[in-house]
């Protein structure tokens, strides 16, 4: 008796662990059942001319609920995600309040829950006073791990001494991400930065601000025992000095550093280009890409991170750091891709079997039997601009408005679930956590 499946992709190119393949993908209650040819399915979804990704995770994101919502809430964030073929996210702590109690990570996950179009799970923020109460709040299901903030953030969530690192690093287990640059540099530094100029941003927060962070931290992490996992990297010179401690630190770099250029940048965007850590020159963002090439970097997040164009449009430095990123992070690559910066088989380890290896993400990562049935299905040859009226984020903008790209996500499928196709929603979203290896048995 033929076998009949929830959800059959046909007739496209099927991205598994062992290279494309031109094959049917069958799905039955939310898991990939069947890689092959031949199968019957209650849905059957016709890929002819595109390719089949295992779902996009894009690590790093920020959402501002609770407390932030005018620049972002956890469903219009996720929207974005979804209609730009991102399957599932990290979401940071520095919302209002922090997240950085149970209650506050249980606060996150209730709000989410079927509100969030994609799949999701929360960092815990690390400060002075719950240190030693990490190692609990890292099992909590849901949770992503603990995030430290060297630089670049206010209040409790600010742990840039030595001693309040080490409490933190010395409680618990799982990876910690970081956000490293030194603020007593960048502290040092700040009149550098010069009123109504963005352009200063990256002499202020400069190259050494970035490094001291990541030698210290690594120092930290190797006296501490624990894995850490350092954010948003800016340069060439920390990608090489990541490159030699591979045993204890794995890295991430973003869509916007591998794309835009300071020196057109600054005078095209002004401080629409104001992020932290900076966009920095040319040279910088062409020896991220040989590092990248190189294999050193492990993820790709796009630190999605929205304000108001009001806020924006206050004069430097008073205007804040952020820009949106979680949308456009897929097609940017694509483009990338389709210029020969890179290959599609380096994109999909930085963005699926990457997260799953160094996160220990549980059904997610690839497309493989009994895996979670998540695909970001491409056109890889679609040309097209990016509108403003394709953006979902509350806050209205990109800095890749009217960017011509080539490359582009048609489908956005969820543990079987067609949550997106060519641009419109389903009706109904579906969001759950995303489970962990270090949170199946806590």
């Amino acid at each position: 008796m033929t076998q009949t499946y929830d959800l059959i992709l046909k007739n496209g190119t099927v991205h598994t662990p062992g290279g494309p393949a031109q094959a049917e993908v069958a799905v039955s209650g939310g898991k990939i059942a069947a890689i092959g040819v031949g199968f019957s399915g209650g849905e059957t979804i016709d890929c002819t001319g595109l390719d089949i990704l295992p779902g996009v995770i894009d690590s790093q994101v920020h959402f501002r609920e609770p407390g932030l919502e005018h620049k972002e809430d956890l469903e219009s964030g996720s929207r974005a995600a979804v209609l730009g073929g991102v399957t599932a996210v990290f979401e940071m702590p520095n919302t209002n309040p922090n997240t950085d109690t149970a209650a506050r990570v249980q606060d996150k996950l209730t709000r989410a829950h079927h509100r969030m179009w994609c799949d999701h799970a929360f960092y815990v923020g690390a400060t002075a006073d719950n240190a030693e109460q990490l190692a609990e709040l890292e099992k909590i299901p849901g949770t992503a791990g603990v995030k430290i903030f060297m630089g670049a953030s206010t209040g409790s969530l600010l742990v840039d001494d030595d001693s309040a690192l080490s409490r933190v690093l010395a409680s618990g287990r799982r990876r910690v991400a970081i956000h490293a640059e030194d603020e007593t540099r960048m502290n040092a530094r700040k009149p550098l930065a010069l009123e109504g100029d963005p352009s200063t941003h990256p002499i202020w927060r400069d190259d050494e601000s970035a490094m001291i962070a990541t030698k210290r931290i690594i120092k930290l992490a190797r006296a501490a025992g624990r894995r850490i996992h350092i954010l948003h990297i800016t340069t060439p010179a920390e990608l090489e000095y990541i490159a030699q401690n591979k045993d204890i630190a794995t890295c991430e770099v973003t869509p916007q550093h591998l794309t835009l250029a300071g020196e057109d940048a600054y005078p095209r965007l002004g401080t629409y280009a104001q992020m932290n850590p900076p966009i920095r020159s040319g040279a910088h963002r062409d020896g991220l890409w040989k590092w990248l090439n190189q294999g050193v970097p492990d993820v790709l997040g796009s630190d999605h991170a929205p304000h108001t164009l009001a806020e924006k449009a206050k004069t430097y430095p008073a205007s804040p750091s952020g820009m949106p990123g979680v949308q456009t992070l897929v097609p940017l690559l694509l483009d990338h891709v389709a210029h020969g910066r890179t290959t599609l088989a380096r994109f999909i380890e930085l963005t699926s079997a990457g997260p799953q290896r160094i996160f220990g993400l549980v059904g997610k990562g690839r497309i493989a039997l009994g895996y979670d049935a998540d695909f970001t299905i491409v056109d890889l040859k679609k040309r097209w601009t990016v509108g403003t009226d394709w953006l979902a984020s509350r806050c209205e903008w990109s800095p890749f408005t009217d960017m011509e790209l080539t490359g582009k996500a048609i489908g956005t499928i969820i543990r079987g679930h067609r949550v997106m196709w060519d641009d419109t929603l389903a009706n109904a979203a579906i969001g759950e956590p995303v489970r962990f290896e270090a949170t199946q048995f806590p």
